[in-house]
C-alpha cells in the first residue's frame, strides 16, 4: 500500500461503490455438565476488569482435567511472552506472503487497541485488513470478500472497538446498558473463535465488555450473564439470538443500541437457511448503523441481502484478484478416485502415509455427514490412529473442548463434518481430506481452507467414488491433480482395515448407512435415479461389512420419497 499526500492508506484491492454494481440419564447430568463447563466458558469470554487477572493466574494450575478446559482455555498464552520482547513465533516462521507492508499503527486507532495487537504479536497488516480497515475506520459500510484464513477476524472487530470508544458515554447499568455491536456468525464454534479473538484484542479495554451467546447452551444461564452484567459487543448465531429477542426482558430494547452490525461468513449465514433470520435481525437494529459484510464468495443470496442490509453507497472490496484462483496457491491438491468398498483403507494408508513424512502433522478429515464422521472416527480410533471426532450430534462443551484441543495440539486428526469448514481457525493443519462429494465448489474451497493459512504450506485430498467423477468439471478451474495409482493401492492394509470394521458397533454402521443414503438422495446428479442411489448405498452397506444392508423405518423411507424402491430394506 502507498500513503495518499494527505496521510490516508490507499487501498490496493478492488474497492468499488455499492449501489447495483455490488456483486452482491443421564439427561439431568448431560443438563447439569452442560450447564456447568460452557458457564466457565462463557466466564471465560467476559472482558473487562479483574479477569484478565483471574485468566492469568488460572493458567499457572497444573494438571487441569480436560473436561475443566473452558471454552476459550489458555487463550492468553496464545499470545507469546508479554513482557520479553520476543515476536510472536507464528509470525516470525513460514511464509508471510498474507502480509503486507502496512503496520497497524499507520492507521487511526488508539494506543490500547494498539497494544492489544502489538501483544497479539502483530505488526503488520494482512492484505485482508490492509484493504479493509482504512475503509470501515471511515464508517462506510462494507461488503468484503476475501479467501478464508486471511485476518478477516480482526478487520472486523478492531474497528467496532474503536467506534464503541469514538460513542458518548452512556450509563453502564447491567441491562440498561445498550448492545453497541452485534456479531451474527453461522455456527457456534466460529461465533466462540471471534469472541476468543475480541477478548484477546479488549485486553486494555476493561471497561469494554463482550459475551457470546449460541445454541447448544444453557440459555437461563445466557439470560442472567445479559441480565447481569454489561455487554457492548455480543457474538451471537442467528437462532439464539432470536431466542434472546423473545425471551429475555428488555434485550430487544437493547439491541436499538446497535451502532455496528457484522455479519461473519455471509455467505455460510444465507447457505444455511438464514436469510429469513437476517432479515428480522437487520430490522430489529436501528438504520442509522454501519453495517459489515465479511464472506468468502458473494453468491446471488449476497447480492439479495445487500440491498436489505447496506446503504446505498456502501464500498464492495475486493481481495481476490480477478481470475486468481480462490483456493490459497500454496495448498497442492490432488483427487483420487477408488471404489466405495476401498475407501476405508485408502483413507487409512493416506493417513499413515502422512504422519511417517511429517512429525508435526495435523490432519482433518472431512465426511458428508455426522454418523459417517461417527463411523469413520471409530474406525481409525480402532486403528490405533489419534483421533479426535466433532459434528453436530456431539454436544457443545464436548466440540468445544475437542476443538480447542485439536487447535493447540499437533500429531492429532480430527475427523469432522462441515462444522469445521468455515471460518474456524486451526493453526498449521498440514493435511485436509475430504470422502465423498462436498455439497458443492464453494464448500470444497471453504474446507480445504482450513490448511495453507497465513501464508504457510498445506496439503489437500479429495476421494471420490468413480460414479462421483462428475464433480471435478466443477473443479475444473482450481490447481487439482489426479493422484498416482500407487498412491491409492491400499492392499497393505486392506485386511487389518477389514479387521477393524467388524469390531465397529452395528448400530453405528445403521445409522452411517441411513444418514449416508439421506445425503446422496439429496445430491440432483446422484438422487435422480432412486434405484442407482439404493445400488449405491447398497456398497457402502458391504464396505462396513454388512452383506445385507440395515433396515430403515418406512416412515423415514416415506419421507426421502424412498418408499418401495427395491433393494431397500424397511420395518
Amino acid at each position: 500500500m502507498k500513503r495518499a499526500a494527505e496521510g490516508e492508506l490507499v487501498n490496493k484491492s478492488k474497492v468499488s461503490k455499492g449501489n447495483n454494481n455490488t456483486p452482491a440419564t443421564k439427561k439431568n447430568m448431560k443438563r447439569r455438565n452442560k450447564k456447568k463447563t460452557f458457564s466457565s466458558c462463557i466466564e471465560s469470554a467476559q472482558v473487562g476488569g479483574n479477569l484478565q487477572k483471574q485468566q492469568i493466574a488460572s493458567q499457572k494450575a497444573p494438571d487441569s482435567k480436560m473436561d475443566e478446559i473452558p471454552v476459550f482455555g489458555d487463550l492468553l498464552s496464545e499470545l507469546g511472552k508479554e513482557n520479553d520482547g520476543k515476536t510472536n513465533p507464528k509470525l516470525s516462521s513460514g511464509n508471510d506472503s498474507h502480509l503486507s507492508q502496512t503496520r497497524f499503527d499507520q492507521c487511526p486507532i488508539s494506543p490500547l487497541s494498539l497494544k492489544g495487537i502489538k501483544d497479539m504479536g502483530y505488526e503488520r497488516m494482512t492484505t485482508v485488513q490492509e484493504a479493509t480497515l482504512p475503509v470501515i475506520l471511515k464508517g462506510k459500510d462494507v461488503l468484503a470478500k476475501a479467501r478464508t484464513g486471511t485476518g478477516k477476524t480482526v478487520a472486523f472487530l478492531l474497528p467496532a472497538i474503536e467506534n464503541i470508544l469514538k460513542s458518548t458515554s452512556v450509563d453502564c447499568s447491567r441491562n440498561e446498558f445498550p448492545i453497541s455491536v452485534l456479531i451474527i456468525c453461522p455456527t457456534r464454534e466460529l461465533a466462540c473463535q471471534v469472541a476468543a479473538e475480541a477478548m484477546k484484542l479488549l485486553k486494555h479495554h476493561p471497561s469494554i465488555s463482550a459475551q457470546v451467546v449460541i445454541g447448544g447452551t444453557s440459555q437461563d444461564t445466557e439470560r442472567k450473564r445479559l441480565l447481569g452484567k454489561p455487554c457492548q459487543i455480543l457474538i451471537a448465531t442467528p437462532g439464539r439470538l432470536k431466542d434472546h429477542t423473545v425471551t429475555t426482558p428488555g434485550f430487544a430494547t437493547r439491541l436499538k443500541g446497535v451502532k455496528v452490525l457484522v455479519l461473519d461468513e455471509a455467505d455460510q449465514l444465507l447457505g444455511m437457511g438464514f436469510q429469513k433470520d437476517i432479515e428480522k435481525i437487520v430490522a430489529s437494529v436501528p438504520k442509522q448503523r454501519q453495517t459489515l459484510l465479511f464472506s468468502a464468495t458473494v453468491p446471488k443470496e449476497v447480492h439479495n441481502i445487500c440491498h436489505i442490509a447496506l446503504k446505498s453507497d456502501h464500498e464492495y472490496i475486493d481481495t481476490v484478484d480477478e481470475g486468481s484462483e480462490e483456493t490459497h496457491s500454496q495448498v497442492r491438491q490432488t483427487h483420487l478416485t477408488a471404489p466405495l468398498s476401498e475407501h476405508f483403507s485408502v483413507i487409512y494408508k493416506l493417513l499413515k502415509d502422512h504422519i511417517a513424512d511429517d512429525v508435526n502433522y495435523k490432519v482433518l478429515v472431512f465426511c458428508t455427514t455426522a454418523m459417517v464422521t461417527k463411523l469413520v472416527a471409530e474406525l481409525l480410533s480402532d486403528l490405533k490412529l489419534n483421533v479426535r471426532e466433532i459434528h453436530s450430534r456431539k454436544a457443545q462443551s464436548y466440540r468445544t473442548r475437542v476443538s480447542d484441543e485439536f487447535r493447540k495440539s499437533t500429531g492429532l486428526i480430527l475427523v469432522t463434518s462441515d462444522v469445521s469448514a468455515r471460518g474456524v481457525d486451526y493453526p498449521d493443519v498440514t493435511l485436509v481430506i475430504q470422502v465423498g462429494l462436498p455439497s458443492d465448489k464453494q464448500q470444497y474451497i471453504h474446507r480445504l481452507g482450513r490448511t495453507g493459512r497465513k501464508g504457510k504450506q498445506g496439503q489437500g485430498i479429495l476421494l471420490l467414488a468413480p460414479w462421483e467423477e462428475f464433480f471435478l468439471s466443477n473443479l475444473r478451474d482450481l490447481s487439482l491433480i489426479k493422484a498416482s495409482v500407487t498412491l491409492i493401492d491400499p492392499d497393505s492394509k486392506k485386511k487389518q482395515v477389514e479387521q477393524a470394521v467388524s469390531r465397529i458397533d452395528m448400530k453405528s454402521k445403521e445409522a452411517a448407512y441411513q444418514a449416508w443414503l439421506g445425503y446422496y438422495n439429496g445430491n440432483k446428479t446422484v438422487g435422480r435415479d432412486k434405484c442407482k442411489l439404493v445400488e449405491r448405498a447398497n456398497e457402502f452397506s458391504r464396505s462396513m461389512g454388512l452383506d445385507t444392508p440395515p433396515a430403515i423405518r418406512k416412515v423415514v423411507l416415506g419421507k426421502m420419497g424412498l418408499k418401495n424402491v427395491p433393494g431397500l430394506r424397511s420395518y
